[in-house]
């Protein structure tokens, strides 16, 4: 399976440590979010390529690449203008294939059973009628995150983006496993930037099921969580082993 790496923001919300540094190289543990990513999905066995796309600060992300242990499984990709989630998945249409394969948001901290993940979209009850597999979980702060609601058979019915008053604490947890044909999806929007929590998925209702992470997973949206997850590697082992591997 390839996945792409989500790895192009800005991350405003971490200033001032990101004035200086790319969010994705943001320090968990004195070791490089991204490197907790790129851990998990090569180290899992079934992710064999990793697209990264970069925008700010580039040559710091191409600099920590070039220096990897997955080196040779990775390609970069650049953006001048940001184009979107949907956007950089179309733009990278060629690396995809016609496979299904794995989208994450490298501005999370999180460590799932790769294979299980990847068993349970190929495994869902109705392969032909559903795009995507969405990754969920509890989230400790549901005003800040796009709350999610699923129906009895675990497909999602309804979205709530950051909304005063969400109805549960399950929340999008950006990594997704999509069927190849979201890129006709994408393609029909006839646009160039496109932006797919916004655009894309509240038109696929029941057309995507959910998978819920209840391993561990962390927005590192601001300072305040970028704290509460260098407490939390220190407590949860097999985060410290994606930290030493």
């Amino acid at each position: 399976m390839r996945a792409l790496l989500l790895s192009a923001g800005l991350g405003t919300r971490l200033r001032p440590i990101t004035e200086t540094t790319p969010k994705c190289l943001v320090m968990i543990n004195g070791r490089p979010l991204i490197d907790y990513w790129l851990n998990l999905l090569m180290g899992s066995g079934i992710v064999d390529r990793i697209l990264v796309n970069t925008h700010y600060l580039p040559e710091k992300v191409r600099s920590h690449i070039a220096e990897s242990k997955w080196f040779d499984s990775i390609d970069l990709v650049h953006e001048e203008n940001l184009l979107g989630t949907g956007g950089t998945l179309l733009e990278n249409s060629g690396f995809i294939g016609d496979e299904n394969f794995l989208v994450a948001h490298a501005d999370n901290l999180t460590w799932f059973d790769v294979g299980e993940f990847r068993d349970f979209h190929v495994n869902r009850p109705n392969p032909l009628g559903t795009i995507a597999t969405m990754m969920t979980f509890d989230t400790d702060n549901p005003c800040e995150c796009g709350i999610v609601e699923r129906d009895r058979a675990g497909l999602v019915v309804g979205f709530h983006e950051k909304v005063a008053v969400p109805p549960g604490r399950c929340a999008n947890g950006a990594v997704y496993i999509f069927e190849p044909e979201i890129l006709n999806i994408l393609k029909g929007l006839e646009k160039k930037i496109i932006d797919l929590s916004n655009e894309v998925l509240p038109h696929l209702m029941k057309r995507i099921y959910t998978y819920h992470n209840s391993c561990y997973l962390r927005d590192i949206g601001n300072i305040e969580s970028l704290r509460i997850a260098n407490e939390d590697i220190l407590r949860i082992p097999e985060l410290c082993i994606l930290n030493d591997l």
